[in-house]
């Protein structure tokens, strides 16, 4: 054994009070660090074409970002979607504090920590560990990640998960509802229950490291002998419900290559790497991982190659929703509206007895989001403004409220699975030839 914690950490608060008081509280730092009036200037502007900054003091994001930290869970999976604003609403100085969220959760403490793994793995459970590092290398919303090596030479990572987080799964969902509808944060005419509780089945999925296992394996056995990536193998013998061991992998997260000294050519070969694996996990797989999380990717520059992490986010693609998307990116590289919009109709984007200029606005919106794919050659996400452009326009609609018709729930995690890898390329102000793969991807 090595390693004693250099941090004490802090436990998890569990109970649906205490979070709704954390949560409360982190609301609070955030609305505080805005201000009276950039929260009076982000109503005014709220249904206009008008784009507006955020401004927030570092201080009040520090204390959002450590109110998150310290509640983990789906709270903390909401500050992890901000800090991957694809739109530069946010200051750089608090998109950076955020940033902290995707993986540096606060880690539980020692004595919870020995709780853990005596429950899972049972009494002695140290002796079957040649070195277990307690000072963990990563923690994220649900767990933490500890190196260690087993007494037959073997080097892993183990995600422990952290106590009372998959019990407090239902709370949050249930607090995050009622701050929204609290705040008016909900666009009018729209239920958003049923992606609530799309969320929530989700979450639950993430939080049983047993159904990762499965979608490892899984997700490995699709991608085969690839050379540009490595997912870590699974240790069945090591791994239980709550901890999840698999190989210890090198590397440092991806938007990292968004530093001055990797080279422009390393910034774009992982960009397009990724979008390409986004295209083939839906329309080759019909296996999506839907967390686009940065952290989720490792840029092994020894290798060359990228390591994927975290599968608890896999979802299989059923073949009608497959059938459907095809129809629509081919539809939406060959400029083609008429097809546009019966795979629209099709997804639910609109209703096929909407009016016409409702199914218009729709159809342009879709034609704008599709920019990268009608570009022959490579598009330059580091240059373009696509990401405002879009946040605007669709801003405008949905609170116009003109919609009648929501995509089904089960494509949320899609559409958050395509803008994060579209921010990953912007984040990296990669040049990426969207257009060709996506036709050889379309062709198969």
């Amino acid at each position: 054994m090595s390693n004693t914690p250099t941090a004490r950490g802090s436990s998890v608060p569990s109970k649906r009070l205490s979070r709704l008081w954390h949560l409360g509280r982190a609301t609070g730092d955030l609305a505080a660090g805005i201000g009276v009036k950039g929260l009076i200037e982000m109503a005014r502007n709220r249904g206009s074409s008008q784009f507006t900054r955020v401004q927030i003091s570092p201080e009040h994001t520090q204390r959002f970002v450590d109110r998150l930290a310290r509640m983990r869970g789906a709270a903390m999976k909401m500050g992890q979607l901000m800090s991957m604003d694809g739109t530069d609403m946010l200051t750089p100085e608090a998109a950076e504090i955020l940033s902290a969220l995707r993986d540096r959760a606060e880690p539980m403490p020692l004595s919870q920590l020995a709780k853990v793994l005596e429950r899972e793995y049972g009494a002695g459970w140290n002796k079957q560990f040649k070195r277990f590092d307690f000072t963990p290398i990563a923690a994220a919303s649900i767990g933490q990640v500890h190196r260690a090596e087993t007494r037959d030479g073997r080097h892993l990572a183990l995600k422990i998960q952290f106590p009372g987080v998959r019990e407090s799964i239902d709370s949050d969902i249930d607090n995050l509802m009622f701050f929204g509808k609290t705040f008016g944060m909900m666009p009018p005419g729209i239920d958003i229950v049923p992606y609530m509780d799309e969320a929530r089945r989700q979450l639950h999925r993430e939080a049983d490291y047993a159904v990762e296992a499965d979608a490892m394996d899984a997700y490995r056995a699709q991608v085969g002998n690839d050379p540009d990536f490595f997912i870590p193998a699974i240790h069945r013998d090591l791994s239980t419900p709550s901890i999840l061991a698999m190989d210890f992998a090198e590397g440092v997260p991806v938007d990292r290559l968004a530093n001055p000294n990797y080279r422009r050519a390393e910034r774009d070969r992982a960009a397009t790497l990724l979008m390409r694996l986004t295209l083939r996990e839906l329309f080759e797989f019909a296996l999506v991982q839907t967390d686009p999380n940065f952290s989720n990717y490792l840029y092994d520059a020894t290798n060359g190659r990228i390591v994927l992490l975290d599968f608890g986010a896999t979802q299989r693609v059923e073949p009608h929703l497959v059938a459907q998307y095809r129809d629509l990116f081919r539809a939406s590289i060959q400029d083609d509206r008429a097809g546009m919009r019966a795979a629209a109709v099709a997804l639910g984007y609109m209703g096929a007895d909407d009016p016409h200029e409702q199914m218009e606005a729709m159809i342009d919106m879709l034609c704008l989001s599709a920019e990268p794919l009608r570009q022959p050659g490579h598009y330059d996400f580091g240059a373009s403004d696509l990401f405002e452009r879009v946040f605007l326009r669709g801003r405008e609609l949905l609170h116009s409220g003109v919609f009648t018709s929501v995509p089904a729930a089960e494509t949320m995690f899609l559409h958050r699975k395509f803008m994060g890898s579209a921010m990953l390329s912007r984040r990296l102000r990669a040049r990426v030839d969207l257009m060709t793969m996506a036709q050889t991807c379309l062709a198969m």
